[in-house]
């Protein structure tokens, strides 16, 4: 299957970005399809450039979009449509096996028998 996602460029600590059509089974730091364009988030405002025409071409061909390009897209004008939140599973807090001390020695001074 063919994606449309950002490929890292750029020097350490400050990375920008390329927008490339990769096959999303190989390296996307290998060769890529197609160079669509660039993403510089550490610009104020952040700078994307984008061939708008190739972008639609690829999506119509059946490419898929990673989420954070998707929204990138949607942002710049480039695609029309909702943006899509991106869902990390989180983790339940494991109960722990027994309650803490504190409320043991309450429970131990409720069951003693009065004297």
């Amino acid at each position: 299957m063919v994606a449309i996602r950002l490929s890292r460029v750029g020097k350490k600590g400050h990375a920008s970005f390329r927008f490339v059509v990769s096959d999303k089974r190989k390296d996307m730091y290998g060769p890529a399809l197609e160079i669509l364009g660039w993403y510089d988030p550490h610009m104020k405002p952040t700078k994307i450039e984008v061939k708008a025409d190739r972008v639609q071409y690829w999506l119509s061909k059946g490419a898929q979009s990673s989420a954070t390009v998707h929204n990138l897209l949607v942002g710049a004008g480039v695609i029309k449509g909702e943006k899509v939140v991106k869902a990390h599973a989180k983790k339940e807090p494991q109960p722990k096996a027994g309650p803490p001390p504190a409320e043991k020695a309450e429970e131990k001074k409720a069951d003693a028998p009065a004297s």
